[in-house]
């Protein structure tokens, strides 16, 4: 399992959260499938909407994810990565997605790379981890923490009682 970037995890998370809520309940595919059209006609025509959430929602249906480890890997960096490498990545034979990305690409190739890994990442939510956050993980670290601070603590004073025994101060030389 790889450890994937937490701001991917959370748009992730995100994305299937709003896909729940277009759905319904009971789901309504067709309502779903009319809003997906829309915003890949929306992309498509050149909308500047700079949200890889809506984006990622835009895509996520009709995308094949062909390198499985190379999404994996650039999971890992939200902020730095090549689009155009996670783009050849990707294929689709749906017009519409291809169009949207085509537009999208050519003004903001950053949100593609973002919103195809997003994607990627909620159709495979079984093959990467987010960080553990849970309690034990965090009391965990906290102890971690608090041992590395005793133990500078102890080199400080220890620092401090030799000087009280060079009595000579810096003329030791």
């Amino acid at each position: 399992m790889k450890r994937i970037h937490p701001e991917f995890a959370y748009q992730s998370r995100e994305l299937g959260i709003q896909i729940e809520d277009t759905l319904g309940e009971p789901p309504d595919r067709k309502n779903y499938q009319r809003v997906v059209q829309a915003l890949l006609d929306e992309f498509a025509n050149g909308a500047e909407i700079d949200d890889v959430n809506l984006l990622s929602f835009a895509l996520a249906e009709n995308l094949q994810f062909d390198d499985v480890a190379g999404l994996l890997a650039a999971g890992q960096q939200y902020d730095e990565g090549d689009a155009a490498k996670v783009v050849k990545m990707i294929s689709t034979g749906h017009e519409a997605t291809a169009a949207a990305l085509t537009s999208v690409f050519s003004g903001n190739p950053e949100l593609v790379r973002k919103a195809i890994i997003t994607a990627f990442l909620f159709k495979n939510n079984k093959r990467w981890t987010d960080e553990d956050h849970s309690l034990d993980a965090l009391q965990a670290e906290e102890d971690k923490e608090n041992a590395e601070n005793e133990d500078n603590e102890e080199m400080a004073g220890t620092e401090d009682i030799q000087q009280l025994f060079d009595s000579r101060g810096d003329d030791n030389a």
